[in-house]
């Protein structure tokens, strides 16, 4: 049964600060991860799960020894993207297309698991992201063990459109697009994930506290997904992108769960 918005927007919005079960709450990722390399990387790994390539045509270069493509600075995560001269090849993951760039990539180290034990996740974060043509920043989660399961609660694809997405499927999916002024400002995006049966779950979208949409997440219980921040390029957000260097950061990241 879907609840009136308006109904929606108080008692959620709500729910972010001051939860009815304040100690059934618990910290998964606190939003102190990016205030230094050691914080970093108690908690995130570097470049995607599965490597250095995805569907763009942007290779992940990052690692403990090598912050030229992800830094922090004053609690900030920047992932920068620069153009290559030089034939890299082409992807390695699907369409393959002919590496342009060189980007970064962080992704959680522990999995968001909606189930019996922890029924209710927020996932959550500040963002300065690029929106020209070219530039494909993400904050998302997607199937550890298979794809989809995958939701997008940040995805700009060459213009000032988040969209906010939930693949039930691979041709199955729910996407609520919603334009914003100055991506490139600080913008809180924010997802809640709550469990409503064995097999099913609800997943909130909100943009600056504002609840934007509510997404059927169909069997999502219990499989676990990663959360990733990247900067992808071209691809789905149109080309040829940028010549100049494009940033993408990031600050506040936070995941909490409830346990039952």
């Amino acid at each position: 049964m879907r609840i009136a918005a308006g109904a929606l927007v108080v008692v959620l919005t709500a729910a972010s600060t001051t939860p009815a079960n304040a100690a059934a709450w618990e910290e998964v990722i606190g939003t102190g991860s990016f205030s230094g390399y050691g914080a970093l990387e108690s908690e995130w790994n570097y470049r995607y799960p599965w490597g250095s390539d995805h569907n763009g045509t942007a290779r992940m270069y990052a690692s403990s020894s090598d912050h030229n493509h992800v830094s922090l600075s004053g609690g900030v995560l920047t992932v920068k993207a620069t153009r290559i001269s030089w034939d890299e090849g082409n992807s390695g993951a699907d369409p393959h297309l002919p590496i342009r760039y060189h980007s970064g990539a962080i992704h959680a180290r522990e999995h968001v698991v909606v189930n019996d034990q922890f029924p209710n996740w927020e996932v959550k974060g500040d963002f300065q992201a690029p929106s020209t043509r070219g530039t494909w920043p993400a904050f998302w989660l997607t199937g550890v063990n298979s794809w989809p399961p995958e939701s997008d609660v940040l995805e700009f694809k060459g213009d000032n459109r988040n969209w906010f997405n939930t693949f039930r499927t691979s041709s199955d999916v729910s996407s609520s697009i919603v334009g914003v002024s100055s991506p490139g400002s600080w913008h809180t995006y924010r997802a809640w994930m709550t469990k409503v049966n064995g097999t099913d779950v609800v997943i909130h979208y909100y943009l600056d506290g504002k609840w934007i949409a509510q997404h059927t997440a169909k069997n999502f219980v219990g499989k676990p997904l990663w959360v990733i921040i990247n900067l992808q390029m071209e691809g789905s957000s149109g080309s040829p992108g940028p010549t100049a260097e494009t940033v993408y950061r990031a600050r506040n990241v936070y995941i909490g769960r409830t346990r039952a």
